[in-house]
């Protein structure tokens, strides 16, 4: 479908797409097994201008938004979705600075990460607070000029080889998450420790690591906003970064459907390309519809945020929930079409199946994500209820 794209806008997906072909899709098989992190490709995004895309060109950047983002991680992750989160990872560690941040923090911070100088990475998840990321434990103390933050933070994405982290941490235990507040706190500050990196089952180029404060003091020019506020930056970070997951989800179910059809016309059994049954036919027409449908909601969601759209939380978790899903039942059948070479680490379709897995986890279950949608239907309703 023609989606309406600015002439900016297609340069920049077609700018996107020749990198993922050229350049992340002939090493994409490498990073998976061996599991680093891929500092050649970041190389390559930063002279390409890609981590620029959602800064706002005052502070350096292209300031096409949520739907730049979406349209270059979607073509990245075609090719590989755990290369494609130095980019994205960066973009989500990078919005409680735009969402919250003053003026003189986004000069100090916004211009060095659309330069790819400084990855960046968004610490919120603990070891006891996943889902209810309201037991937070993480604290920051206030001492005179500075705060002492102590806790741990896990599964942070960019972890490790970030810059520059956004944390959420109490400030105010007592209030719970009314309590929390939101930090920016450079990579080589004292006491901010890099722990276990993690050994995962897909988006294996992608850093995942814990991050450990250990009395990691922090200026109180630091603190995004202020007091009180960190709660309520990360669910505006979530509500804007959803798509973004949601592009990724795509991107990934665009590629394995990719790799589907040229295999289903080449394979030959009973004298004739599996293309010409039925039974697989209705496979790739239920893969692609779904698909399209996505791209829909993603592409209308992203539109919706960057035009100034308000409330967009419930269609922002839709569309991450959408996308999602789907992305897990194409690839699913992306292997039943490959049949047995599918299961085969020889064959690169089965990454596409555990790197899509993680898109119904990270920044909010697709449980979490039906509990935000039903909570904004039943609020919607409510207030009609009363007009």
């Amino acid at each position: 479908m023609d989606y309406f794209l600015t002439d900016e806008e297609k340069e920049l997906q077609q700018l996107a797409r020749r990198i993922a072909e050229e350049k992340v899709r002939p090493v994409a098989a490498k990073y998976d097994r061996s599991g680093e992190f891929p500092w050649e490709m970041v190389q390559v995004f930063r002279e390409a201008g890609l981590f620029a895309v959602a800064i706002p060109e005052e502070y350096g950047g292209l300031g096409m938004g949520i739907m730049g983002l979406v349209l270059v991680t979607e073509e990245l992750s075609r090719a590989c979705a755990g290369i494609a989160l130095a980019v994205a990872g960066t973009a989500l560690g990078a919005m409680p600075i735009l969402i919250a941040g003053s003026p003189e923090q986004k000069q100090r911070y916004l211009p060095r990460i659309a330069e790819g100088e400084i990855l960046a990475a968004f610490c919120l998840t603990e070891p006891e607070a996943g889902s209810d990321a309201g037991a937070l434990r993480t604290t920051a103390v206030r001492d005179g000029d500075s705060y002492v933050l102590n806790g741990t933070k896990h599964f942070i994405t960019n972890g490790g080889v970030a810059g520059v982290y956004t944390v959420i941490a109490l400030t105010d235990p007592s209030k719970g998450s009314r309590g929390a507040s939101a930090f920016v706190v450079d990579a080589d500050t004292p006491g901010l420790i890099v722990g276990k990196k993690e050994d995962k089952m897909g988006i294996r180029a992608s850093a995942t690591a814990e991050i450990h404060f250990d009395n990691c003091r922090v200026p109180k020019e630091n603190l995004l906003g202020r007091e009180g506020l960190g709660f309520v930056i990360a669910l505006q970070t979530l509500d804007q970064s959803r798509p973004g997951v949601a592009a990724q989800a795509l991107g990934i179910a665009q590629g394995a459907l990719d790799l589907a059809l040229e295999y289903a016309r080449q394979r030959k059994q009973f004298g004739q390309s599996i293309a010409s049954f039925q039974g697989i036919q209705f496979m790739l027409a239920d893969m692609a519809t779904e698909i399209e449908a996505a791209r829909a909601l993603i592409y209308a969601v992203a539109r919706y945020i960057d035009r100034g759209g308000k409330d967009y939380g419930k269609v922002s978790a839709m569309a991450k929930l959408f996308a999602s899903d789907v992305a897990m039942r194409v690839t699913t059948d992306a292997v039943q079409i490959f049949g047995g070479y599918g299961y085969m680490r020889e064959y690169p379709i089965e990454k596409y199946m555990r790197d899509a897995k993680i898109t119904q986890i990270y920044e909010g279950t697709n449980q979490i994500q039906r509990n935000v949608i039903a909570r904004h239907l039943i609020k919607e309703s409510a207030a009609r209820g009363k007009a």
